[in-house]
């Protein structure tokens, strides 16, 4: 038997993971045994008051029993993803603010994303995405620039594994055999001198099929949608990496679904799991069981870095 003594912010939950005891029913029962009748357990530790912890012996003896909450099958599905025939639009709203000591900038961008699954190739799937519908709150010649010159390479072409995850990121054969006449469209739409560098940088971006794809890789609502989330769960838990900001900074996720009570959606969160200071995430997917596919997703997180802070607010839902 150990004491030990309660800490500000510590709960059943957290101390027995820290012991290795999976149920930590077993932790309050242990304690409420053993304690004086002043330091009995009713409902949320108390900080600075003593917490009996049973030894090693003891712990292995309560995960014997195996009915730890976690182990619940439904706990730790299996997500399959089956594609085939899919085929849905859904509008995204991607909220960006940074703050330092002297001023706060935010800017709001809205649109809209078809996803269609096309073909299976092997062990793959090939869907086409096609963005429309571009709303910046502040608006200028550069963001209808950028915009126009997005959906010009409609539709974009996702390779995906068996898991949903991206492998690799392309334009169809139309638009690579098109892009002169695209070009000159946007040259015509655009003649300002900085709308040309722009579009000399873009031409290059785009005929370069690794950068395109390392590019596309990075865009927000590809590598969110695309995202490891049907990764086996293991005692109520699943893992993965995903890059934030706009040095693509990879943090470490760990993922669990929100509860055993569901039968056509699935509900799945997602939290940092490297506890870094100078970052938080916290994301939210909703997926249907039949097929793996994603509903809905939240998405925030914040960044700290050189004295400035970048927040980030992400979401998708589909339209219906």
């Amino acid at each position: 038997m150990i004491v030990h003594f309660i800490l500000s912010g510590e709960t059943l939950e957290s101390i027995s993971e820290e012991i290795n005891l999976e149920n930590p029913k077993y932790l309050k029962e242990f304690h409420n045994t053993y304690c004086a009748r002043e330091d009995f357990i009713f409902d949320k530790l108390i900080p600075r008051k003593k917490l009996l912890i049973p030894d090693h012996h003891k712990i292995r003896e309560y995960n014997s029993k195996n009915d730890a909450p976690f182990k619940h099958p439904k706990l730790n599905p299996e997500i399959r993803f089956n594609p085939e025939n899919f085929s849905q639009i859904y509008s995204v709203i991607n909220t960006e603010i940074e703050e330092n000591e002297l001023e706060k900038k935010s800017n709001i961008l809205l649109y809209t994303v078809s996803v269609k699954w096309i073909r299976k190739e092997g062990d793959f799937h090939i869907f086409h995405l096609f963005k429309n519908n571009f709303s910046d709150e502040h608006g200028g010649m550069m963001t209808d620039l950028a915009s126009q010159s997005i959906r010009s390479l409609n539709p974009i072409e996702v390779k995906t594994d068996h898991k949903g995850e991206i492998a690799n990121v392309a334009l169809t054969q139309e638009t690579i055999s098109n892009f002169g006449k695209i070009k000159e469209k946007l040259y015509d739409l655009f003649s300002d001198k900085y709308a040309k560098i722009y579009l000399e940088e873009f031409e290059f971006a785009v005929l370069n099929k690794d950068i395109f794809n390392q590019r596309m890789k990075e865009d927000v609502f590809i590598k969110t949608y695309f995202a490891a989330l049907r990764n086996g769960f293991v005692n109520g838990k699943s893992y993965l990496q995903q890059s934030i900001g706009e040095e693509n900074t990879l943090i470490s996720l760990q993922q669990k679904v929100e509860s055993p009570e569901y039968s056509k959606e699935i509900i799945l969160h997602q939290t940092d799991n490297s506890l870094e200071k100078d970052k938080n995430f916290t994301g939210e997917y909703t997926v249907y069981t039949e097929n793996g596919m994603v509903k809905e997703i939240e998405i925030q997180y914040n960044i700290s870095q050189f004295g400035v802070k970048n927040y980030n607010f992400f979401t998708v839902k589909e339209l219906s």
